[in-house]
């Protein structure tokens, strides 16, 4: 599954989760280390931030469901599965932003 790919109903320039998440720009030691760093602190974050729902949304997502596959497997509908990963995005737009980090 993708993070580039557009949530169903998500309007023109609304970020993906590629785009929300950084990746690694180098392979040089240092950044490796701040990535890994970064990495840590953003797992700590979604652990205490984000909901029972957006966390059962986010695992199954990130697993390669399709919001539809997602929406029967915790019993709610696609546009619940929707509003949970944009949750999830601004939550981890929040997490960047205070850390300042690159996106």
């Amino acid at each position: 599954m993708s993070f580039a790919s557009t949530p169903a109903g998500a309007t023109d320039g609304e970020p993906t989760l590629d785009e929300v998440i950084p990746g690694p720009s180098v392979h040089d030691p240092v950044n490796q280390v701040i990535s890994s760093e970064e990495l840590s602190a953003l797992v700590g974050c979604l652990s205490t931030a984000l909901s029972d729902l957006e966390s059962r949304v986010l695992t199954l997502y990130l697993d390669g469901y399709s919001y539809e596959q997602v929406g029967e497997r915790i019993g709610q509908d696609t546009k619940a599965v929707d509003n949970a990963l944009q949750r999830v995005k601004r939550k981890i737009g929040v997490h960047l932003n205070a850390r300042n980090v690159q996106q």
